[in-house]
């Protein structure tokens, strides 16, 4: 019995990897991956992206910068940093669009960006590049205001004004989409502009104006029946 518990003490560990020498394993081979010694032996996947074209990197000097604004093409110097509303502002000279938040949440920086309406303070002006910006310069001709515009006017519809160039180019979005918005759809469309005057009510005759005089009408809007909540 005591020759058993003998054999028994002084048995032979069993054979493979002890915890010890696995740890070790695991601090020398991050030790040697972080270096790139076995990058390009042992992970295809990085020596591929070795062997592949660097992404190209723009600035952080000024690049020349091509964009179409009202149906002109304009060309600036801009740092990649500089979003659109800073370039229309600052380099176009195109005031109209407002920076009052900064952040997306009022829209007084609203322009049409390829047919939807987008908040140009979010939004990089060499990513505009390619696309078609219309802001609320381009609205009027040489025969008067744009309806949206003059529907303004006539349903007395600003106050202070600042937020009214954003308010105009988010329903000029909305009836290129809905000629002939219901009530929901305008609450949609005006949704995401706010205007701290309080004007929603002449705003949204404004939008039935303008969608009359454009061929639409306008449908579900009754003012006094729902229709002076806010956007």
């Amino acid at each position: 019995m005591k020759d058993k518990e003998k054999e028994s003490n002084t048995a032979k560990p069993a054979k493979g990897i002890s915890r010890r020498k696995f740890l070790k394993g695991v601090g020398v081979g991050g030790s040697v991956l972080s270096t790139g010694i076995l990058t390009g032996s042992l992970l295809p996947e990085a020596h591929a992206a070795q062997q592949s074209p660097a992404a190209k990197v723009f600035g952080p000097s000024a690049i020349p910068i091509e964009l179409t604004v009202n149906g002109q093409r304009r060309s600036v110097k801009l740092e990649p940093r500089v979003t659109l509303l800073e370039a229309l502002r600052d380099h176009l000279d195109l005031t109209g669009a407002k920076r009052v938040c900064d952040r997306a949440t009022c829209g007084a920086c609203t322009v049409i960006l390829d047919g939807s309406p987008a908040y140009s303070c979010s939004v990089l002006a060499i990513e505009a590049q390619g696309k078609t910006i219309q802001t609320v310069e381009g609205l009027a001709g040489s025969d008067g205001l744009h309806p949206i515009q003059a529907a303004f006017v006539e349903n007395d519809s600003q106050q202070c004004g600042f937020c009214t160039p954003g308010f105009v180019m988010a329903i000029k979005a909305l009836l290129d989409k809905h000629p002939n918005p219901t009530s929901d759809e305008m609450r949609m469309g005006l949704g995401g502009n706010l205007c701290r005057c309080g004007t929603y009510v002449g705003m949204r005759k404004a939008v039935m104006q303008a969608a009359a005089a454009r061929g639409g009408g306008g449908r579900g809007y009754q003012p006094g029946r729902g229709g002076e909540t806010n956007a």
